[in-house]
């Protein structure tokens, strides 16, 4: 439970000592740590498991956020980065939803190489879908289909809605019909393929006539470059082809959402917590939070799979890929019968 409030809902050792104290039971922040770090590196094969099979997504979304680790801010080698952040990383599996949590000097991208090093030979490169920033992209030893996020777009025009209400509207309209259709897709539960082809048929003619209104005010000169309307039009422009890869690949996401959804898991413990102070404690909240939440995008219950790893920590490290939220139930019905 100690982990679940600290690592799932972002109360601070030392609120948590309060709210125990209010029960009669007080227990010092220190203590706490120490009981959540023991467990952490006991259950830690889960956390390796779950990385090695977030891998082999077909669909893998990442993005990174700022974060403090005291240790890793304060050292004196000037060529040691100064830049801590915490990097999300959500992988599509199967049916399954995969979050990792990654906590150090590494970009995004760096982050994502890393995960990538378990995916098995021969597979097909993964759909990534990021914002349009470099850092996002991994080496170039592993090779994706890059896709952008339609929401950082969407989000420049809402921006300066207020300045430029005639130009705005005609593009947020557009961009709302065509999240209208990805709903429809979600609600008639098509595949990816029937997805692809009901995109290419209703939200296909929408984007060719909002590219045709961008390039020919860019060509005509109509907009000044540096205005709030001209920077967000160029940045439609100069990611066309990466915004608009739903109409051209089946599978590939609109935005980039889902990872920033979690990533506030991230943000909730900065705004609480403020900091880590080392390395090992930035993993172990790594561990938890990326456990944490993977449970509750599967809709599992995350003190129940907790608790369960705990008990089984033998069998875990034996055989780790039985031992994931989706499928421990199933595991401990078998060995009961």
């Amino acid at each position: 439970m100690i982990a679940l409030l600290r690592y799932g809902s972002g109360l601070p050792f030392n609120r948590l000592k309060q709210l125990q104290e209010s029960f009669g039971i007080p227990l010092a922040a220190s203590n706490q740590w120490e009981i959540v770090e023991e467990i952490g590196k006991k259950i830690a094969t889960a956390l390796d498991e779950l990385i090695r099979q977030a891998a082999q997504g077909k669909v893998i979304h990442n993005d990174d956020t700022n974060m403090k680790v005291l240790s890793l801010i304060k050292k004196d080698d000037e060529n040691q980065r100064r830049g801590v952040y915490t990097t999300g990383i959500l992988s599509m599996v199967g049916d399954y939803k995969i979050a990792i949590f990654k906590t150090g000097n590494k970009h995004a991208g760096e982050n994502l190489t890393d995960v990538l090093e378990y995916r098995k030979q021969g597979m097909e490169p993964p759909i990534q879908m990021c914002d349009g920033l470099s850092r996002n992209h991994p080496s170039e030893k592993f090779i994706t289909i890059v896709a952008n996020c339609m929401t950082h777009g969407r989000r420049k025009f809402v921006d300066i809605l207020s300045d430029f209400p005639q130009e705005c509207h005609y593009v947020l309209d557009i961009m709302g019909a065509v999240y209208n259709n990805d709903d429809t897709t979600k609600k008639e539960k098509m595949s990816p393929e029937g997805r692809l082809l009901f995109h290419q048929q209703h939200s296909g003619p929408l984007m060719e006539t909002l590219y045709s209104w961008i390039d020919t005010e860019i060509k005509a000169r109509n907009i000044e470059p540096n205005s709030g309307l001209g920077k967000a039009i160029s940045y439609m422009h100069k990611r066309w082809n990466k915004l608009t890869l739903f109409l051209r690949v089946a599978g590939a996401p609109l935005d980039n959402n889902l990872c920033e959804q979690i990533l506030k898991r991230a943000i909730v413990h900065r705004k609480n917590s403020l900091f880590y102070k080392t390395p090992n404690g930035a993993y172990i909240g790594d561990l938890f939070m990326s456990l944490i939440h993977t449970c509750h995008l599967n809709n599992v219950n995350a003190f129940e799979y907790l608790t369960e790893l705990q008990k089984h920590i033998e069998e875990l490290r034996a055989n780790p890929s039985i031992w994931m939220p989706w499928n421990f139930k199933e595991t401990i019905d078998m060995a009961n019968k």
